[in-house]
């Protein structure tokens, strides 16, 4: 339900985690707890668990940005400081990209001399091109609306 606000999450910087295995919600409560993460969810009866106390976050149905701006608010999220330092499929930390990563970067991409990122676990290259611009535009306007001032960093 919220996969498209965990991958703005992974691309603001956060350490996120998506269930799509359908895993019991009492595991994955658990799993939380013991990993000191929050539990977003859509899923009210997921309020019902014991475990879910001080850990659950249950959002409405809404609109993506609606979604940012709550969990921005809840836990007062920096949606610039730490942004594109993570992989947004597998989570993982990027790193700079290397020859071989730099190969598959389009052409024009890497005359802008913009430094292009590779993820170490399944090798996705990251450049700044127009879907980061869009990405890091709207990371922006969700930080200006938390803070109520514009952020002028770029992203990393």
């Amino acid at each position: 339900m919220l996969g498209q606000l965990c991958r703005y999450l992974r691309a603001a910087g956060y350490d996120t985690l998506f269930d799509n295995n359908g895993d019991p919600d009492r595991d994955l409560l658990r799993l939380c707890r013991e990993q000191g993460r929050y539990f977003l969810t859509q899923d009210r009866l997921v309020g019902k668990h014991k475990a879910a106390s001080g850990v659950a976050f249950i959002l409405p149905q809404a609109p993506l940005d609606q979604l940012a701006a709550a969990v921005g608010a809840r836990y007062r999220l920096d949606w610039i400081s730490l942004a594109f330092t993570r992989c947004l499929v597998d989570n993982a930390l990027l790193l700079a990209a290397d020859a071989t990563a730099l190969q598959r970067v389009p052409t024009d991409a890497l005359n802008t001399g913009e430094p292009s990122k590779v993820c170490p676990a399944c090798m996705r290259v990251y450049w700044r091109g127009s879907h980061f611009k869009c990405m890091r535009a709207r990371l922006m306007k969700w930080q200006a609306a938390r803070t109520g001032v514009p952020h002028e960093n770029t992203g990393s």
